[in-house]
C-alpha cells in the first residue's frame, strides 16, 4: 500500500454572515480579481464561489458566523509584482495589509475580508511558485 499523497485541494470555504453575498462579490471578485463560478442549482440559494488556479474558494453563509481569526486560506500570487499590486489594491480599498517576513524564500502578507476572516497572500521571492 502506497503512503504517498493521494489528495489534492479542490476548494476551500470561508464563512460569512447571511445576506452578505454582494460584499463577498465586491471583495473576492472585485478587489482580489477572482472570477465568480456558477453554482449548481441545488446549492445556489446563498453564498458565492470563486475560481482559483486549480481549485475554488467558496464563501458560505451561516447564521452561526464567527470570523476565522487564525485559520485561513493561503492564496498564491503569481509574481512578486502581482503580490505588490494586490497589496496596493487592498490598502486603497481600506483593507489591512500586514507583511510577514518569517517564511524563508517567500514574500507574504495577511489581510481580512469584509467579514473579518484572515487571508494569507504570498509568492516565492523569485516568482517561481
Amino acid at each position: 500500500m502506497s503512503r504517498g499523497p493521494r489528495l489534492a485541494l479542490d476548494h476551500v470555504q470561508v464563512a460569512a454572515p447571511p445576506g452578505r453575498e454582494e460584499d463577498a462579490r465586491r471583495f473576492y471578485g472585485g478587489v482580489l480579481g477572482l472570477p465568480e463560478l456558477e453554482k449548481p442549482p441545488a446549492l445556489a440559494a446563498d453564498g458565492a464561489w470563486f475560481a482559483l488556479a486549480g481549485g475554488a474558494l467558496n464563501v458560505g453563509m451561516t447564521d452561526a458566523f464567527v470570523a476565522a481569526a487564525k485559520a485561513h486560506p493561503g492564496l498564491r500570487a503569481g509574481t512578486p509584482e502581482a503580490l505588490d499590486d494586490l497589496a496596493g489594491r487592498l490598502e486603497a480599498e481600506g483593507y489591512p495589509v500586514e507583511w510577514d517576513e518569517r517564511l524563508p524564500g517567500h514574500r507574504r502578507f495577511y489581510t481580512r475580508d469584509p467579514f473579518g476572516n484572515r487571508l494569507e497572500i504570498l509568492t516565492a521571492e523569485d516568482g517561481e511558485g
